[in-house]
């Protein structure tokens, strides 16, 4: 019974959250001929509707350690949920790039493009050299980039192997890395289902979702594979500190 009221306490959770991101949505393309259309304003616009709708109603609790860089840098960060952008985007102003398929996700696509979102195709080599050059003029012009160099999500105790394009294109253009640690409570929490609603219904149906996240310090190098190393090093120190005597996760062994 217990059960039965959760799938349908994340249901509700679900239709509010598209309702009030369509209201949000639709006060920005109202207020656009007056206010104007910036990414400035469409951060501010994520920005408060995190801070004060979707986390809260969605009752994620962030224990958070560290914080953003003054001036605009790539961070990455370890991929574990669908919900990674949803907190780390609470805290940080940033494009987030992200598999092109999120582009078939009703309504959150259309806030993801007002918003900041760069959709790449993992297994096009075109795709990917585009989003990083796209990733290098984005950060030039002042604006922070989200990436996750696993490339998909990570169900074990450490991340896996970083992809090193990313990190080649950073040091050959002088950008600085934030690495970013994030980690939940639940086995619930990890993305296991290929069905967005299923994995929705499956992660909200609990009454409070847990998680920490921290930032990291600033990392500057020439060498592009160094950057990889040192962020892939951090975070998985961070991993192992914030899963001692907390997460309840049942991580998949490590081959």
């Amino acid at each position: 019974m217990i059960r039965i009221f959760g799938y349908i306490w994340a249901v509700v959770k679900a239709l509010c959250i598209i309702l009030t991101m369509l209201l949000w949505l639709f006060y920005y393309a109202l207020t656009t001929p007056i206010l104007g259309d910036s990414t400035r304003r469409a951060f501010a616009l994520r920005r408060h509707w995190l801070r004060y709708i979707g986390v809260p109603f969605l009752n994620i609790h962030i224990e958070v350690k560290g914080q953003p860089i003054e001036g605009a840098a790539l961070y990455v960060c370890n991929h574990r949920s669908f919900a990674d952008p949803i907190v780390l985007c609470r805290y940080l102003d940033a494009f987030v790039i992200a598999k092109a398929e999120v582009a078939s996700y009703p309504v959150i696509n259309w806030g993801a493009k007002k918003t900041g979102v760069l959709y790449v195709k993992r297994e096009n080599k075109d795709s990917r050299n585009a989003v990083r050059e796209k990733m290098v003029e984005t950060i030039k012009s002042g604006h922070n980039v989200l990436v996750y160099p696993e490339g998909t999500i990570g169900l074990h105790r450490h991340t896996l192997p970083f992809k090193t394009g990313t990190f080649l294109e950073a040091a050959d253009n002088g950008l600085k890395i934030v690495p970013v640690a994030i980690e939940y409570m639940h086995d619930s929490d990890l993305w296991r289902h290929h069905n967005f609603l299923v994995q929705f219904v499956t992660q909200f149906s609990k009454w409070r979702l847990n998680v920490k996240l921290h930032f990291g310090e600033v990392l500057e190098s020439a060498d592009g594979t160094w950057l990889k190393d040192q962020s892939e090093q951090w975070i998985n120190q961070e991993l192992e500190v914030m899963q001692r005597d907390w997460t309840k996760i049942n991580f998949v062994e490590a081959s």
